[in-house]
């Protein structure tokens, strides 16, 4: 979809702000995108109005607009820095991933991505959405295709040195050999993250993942008192960042008490203020 040529200015943006409808905010802002000047205050503009025009896609649930938007972009993207081209791929696949029911077109859309970043010699973009493919194909319960996928990546990474995404890829092909009953690839896999994450600085969030997936590994081999240390751990992590994952650790925390035959500790953890209680309800109870 497009509109006629708006100009890319401030007084534009304003404007798309303004409107009385999503869907005139949505053709202003396609509209500045026709603005063929490429200043660097137009092209700055243009970058607001993507994510903006993003943002009222998603939540129009217009995920074949967003998908078309990547596509029209690409001669914007040759004006731009490759980070912020990067950065603009990241917020319109995040925008799409946001919406119910995608995950088809979300490996559709990753997939000409990673066939456009090749061709345009896109390294550093490739390997990021190429590493997101792999894990949607996981959610997708495609778990050879993503194996095959990883592998070659992994590889290319490890020689580029790029620890922040070695600790992501990794951990994924752990959770990957896990789907695949395979512990000791799994186990291997999460070594090689943490060995990782060991050399650089790792985001709470990241940290918290590879927690949960040591706990549970740790759980897998009957170490429940282990798998409690770890799951603790991540719940912390990601209940400082109010994340969804804290409550899947706190359930594999109180499942771990179970099965040491501490059940009896289960009430006192779901009622303490620092821990559980403002996580109960229906998603605790059994």
């Amino acid at each position: 979809m497009s509109s006629s040529n708006i100009p890319a200015t401030t007084d534009s943006l304003f404007q798309a702000s303004e409107a009385k409808t999503p869907a005139e905010a949505i053709s202003i802002l396609y509209g500045i995108l026709e603005d063929p000047s490429s200043s660097s205050e137009a092209l700055r503009i243009k970058e607001q109005a993507i994510t903006n025009l993003s943002d009222l896609l998603r939540q129009e649930g217009r995920a074949q607009d967003l998908q078309n938007l990547l596509t029209k972009l690409r001669p914007f993207f040759s004006l731009i820095p490759k980070a912020k081209t990067a950065k603009i791929v990241r917020v319109i696949v995040d925008a799409v991933a946001k919406i119910p029911g995608t995950s088809d077109l979300q490996i559709a859309l990753c997939k000409e991505i990673v066939q456009w970043t090749r061709a345009e010699k896109r390294t550093f973009l490739r390997q990021r959405i190429e590493a997101r493919l792999a894990a949607l194909l996981m959610e997708n319960k495609e778990y050879v295709e993503a194996l095959n996928l990883l592998s070659g990546l992994i590889k290319e990474v490890r020689r580029l040195d790029d620890k922040l995404l070695l600790v992501e890829i990794d951990l994924l092909e752990s959770k990957l050999h896990f789907s695949l009953r395979n512990l000791p690839k799994a186990k291997a896999a999460l070594t090689a993250a943490r060995t990782a994450a060991n050399a650089i600085y790792v985001p709470p969030a990241q940290q918290g993942t590879i927690d949960l997936q040591s706990g549970i590994l740790h759980a897998e081999e009957k170490d429940y008192k282990t798998a409690y240390s770890y799951f603790f751990e991540a719940f912390e992590a990601f209940n400082a960042l109010e994340d969804p994952q804290a409550i899947y650790s706190l359930k594999y925390m109180l499942l771990c008490k179970i099965m040491v035959n501490q059940a009896d500790d289960v009430a006192g953890i779901i009622s303490s203020p620092k821990v559980g209680l403002q996580y109960q309800g229906p998603e605790l109870d059994a």
